[in-house]
Order: C-alpha cells, then structure tokens, then sequence
C-alpha cells in the first residue's frame, strides 16, 4: 500500500509482451468512512484490491482531513510507507520516515477575526484547535463535544490556550445548528478571510483560506510525476468534493453526504461493503 512502490508486471502476462496500461496510476482515498470500514479497519478485500492494482504500476495515497498526529498510527498499522496528505492538505508527510515534508499553517490573528464575525452572526461557538507539527495536540475549549474514540485531546478551560501555538486549523460547534447549516453561516460570514469545510459529524472546520485536498494532493502528486489526469479519487464528505473535482475521475461511497453524491461520477458501495475494492476490481480486472 505504499504510494512509492514502482510498477510491477502484470500477474498472468505473457513474458516477451507490454503490460497492458493502467487505467490510473494514481488511487486517492480519503480514510474515515472511504477506506476504513465503521470499526477503523481496512477490509482484506480492499487490500488484495490495492496490492493488485500496485502490481499493475498504480500507486495508492491516504488523503485525510485528519492531522498528523490523528494519522500516523492508522499508516503504521497498515504498513503504508508512502507520502500522505493530511490536515485537509496542509500537511504532507512521509509514512516511512516519519517525517513532516510540508505544512501549511493557520494565520491565528486573522483566524480570530472570522472567529468574531462568525460568532456576530450565529452567537457563541464551540472551539477546538488543532496544533501544527508531527506531534501537535488538538486543544478543546470550553463546551466542545468531544467525538468518541481514541483520538487523543487536550482539554482547557482557558480560551486562550487555543491560540498559544501555531494552528493547522479550527473545529467550530453550535449547540443548536445543524453541520451544514453552521458551515454556510461561517461562509457567509468569514468566507473571504479563511476556507470553511465540513468532513464529519459535528466537524466544520475552519482552514487557511485556498486550502483543500485538492491543493495538498496535487502537491503530493507532483513529488510522484502523476498527473490530476492520472487520478482516481474516493470520498464520502463535503471536504472530500474538492479532490475528486481536481481527479480525472471522482467516485463517492454509497454511504457519502448527498452533496459528494451529486459532485461524483460514480457512486460505489459503502466504505462497510468493499466499495473501493468494487471499483478498482472493475477497472483494473484484479
């Protein structure tokens, strides 16, 4: 599963012939609710499915919301080695080194600007902070809710705990709007100053404005000699619509939000039912 690994023969080709081409070289998968099923495990069918498509010369990438910290220990139990992009594409890192590459961080002063003019329009939020670097800890504040799992927090009762290093982003929460509802208010009213997306249950988060996983996956692509042409990427949420635009083809899970539904050219089945594995079955006749 390492997006490095060179291209191997075709199994099954007849020695003395080309391979036939691949039809991507290139397979972006988002982790929560795309490549990892709903007890955080990749399935072995999905597995066999990226193995064999390796083995044709198309190399796998995890493109996740999720920052450093929150990733790491998914790709070393999956024993990926390659590059990955995390922090919604702030960040690229280096599975097998463990080594930060990029990292694109949040203006803290203008982040508390579109704080302000977001909280003028929809009142007092929830706020949790996520710390730039390999190590970074996600500091919640004051009546944030905590999701449940294994994702290590920070918890402070003072607000400015959250501005006291340098950020790769913000979770804002409203104790009465809807997760859609709060991102278009956040739009609305700060959409100007910082980029605004929502990858999850109770996750809108506030980002460096310009910054999606199409910016932090064509980086990544770049450093690999792939071509947004040569791509083929998987989602299941809003902050997920971006990569599969930047794609040559776009495919959303079954289980996805109904706004990557209508961004995708195909709907394949859930991240629970081997929906990746189906697709790439399909295309790469593994």
């Amino acid at each position: 599963m390492s997006p490095e690994s060179g291209p191997g023969p075709v199994p099954g080709s007849t020695p003395g012939r080309e391979p036939a081409p691949v039809p991507y070289r290139l397979i972006a998968t988002d982790l929560d609710g795309t490549l990892l099923r709903s007890d955080q495990t990749v399935s072995p069918r999905t597995r066999d499915a990226l193995t064999s498509a390796a083995a044709r010369g198309a190399a796998h990438i995890v493109v996740t919301g999720r920052a450093v910290p929150w990733t790491k220990h998914i790709l070393d139990d999956l024993g990926y080695d390659g590059l990955a992009v995390c922090g919604q594409g702030a960040q690229v890192y280096d599975a097998g080194a463990h080594r930060l590459l990029t990292s694109m961080t949040l203006d803290r002063q203008l982040a508390q600007v579109a704080l302000a003019k977001i909280e003028a329009e929809t009142g007092p939020l929830a706020v949790a902070a996520s710390r730039d670097g390999l190590d970074g800890e996600v500091v919640v504040g004051p009546g944030f809710r905590v999701l449940e799992g294994p994702l290590p927090v920070v918890k402070c009762t003072d607000p400015g705990e959250l501005w006291a290093e340098p950020l790769s982003k913000l979770y804002l929460q409203h104790p009465v709007l809807r997760d859609d509802e709060l991102a278009e208010a956040a739009r609305t009213a700060a959409g100007g100053l910082v980029s605004i997306t929502m990858s999850g249950e109770d996750i809108v988060e506030l980002l460096p404005l310009g910054l999606s996983k199409a910016k932090g996956l064509s980086m990544a692509a770049r450093r690999l000699g792939v071509s947004a042409q040569e791509t083929i990427a998987f989602g299941d949420m809003p902050n997920d619509i971006p990569m599969l635009g930047w794609a040559s083809r776009g495919v959303a899970m079954a289980n996805a939000h109904p706004e990557l539904h209508a961004a995708a050219d195909e709907v394949t089945l859930s991240n629970d039912a081997d929906g990746i594995a189906v697709v790439l079955e399909r295309l790469f006749a593994v």
